[in-house]
């Protein structure tokens, strides 16, 4: 399994609209190119410096190396260029891949 983590820190002002979009529209864009088969939206409950931004981590989960690579390849840009452009100048972020070890 690999699980595909993208945290974001967005500002404290924005974050009910942006749960709501993450919820309606990212994620579902996301889950919707077949590669993954489950996902995962947190908010970090230990957050950084006063005036920050709050801070979401969202895990798709997916079988195997070849539909991560379909992912990057196929749809990664095109989503988060609708990330940019809803809340550009908001945000930040970062992305890891990481392998279960089971």
């Amino acid at each position: 399994m690999i699980v595909y983590n993208i945290t974001i820190s967005v500002d404290s002002k924005k974050e009910g609209e942006f749960i709501q979009w993450m919820k309606e529209t990212y994620i579902p864009m996301v889950l919707n190119t077949g590669c993954f088969y489950e996902h995962r939206f947190m908010r970090l409950l230990h957050q950084g410096e006063e005036g920050e931004g709050t801070n979401f981590a969202t895990q798709f989960f997916a079988e195997n190396m070849k539909n991560m690579i379909a992912f990057e390849q196929g749809h990664s840009q095109k989503i988060h260029e609708e990330l940019d452009g809803r809340f550009s100048g908001d945000f930040v972020f970062f992305r890891s891949l990481l392998e279960s070890v089971d």
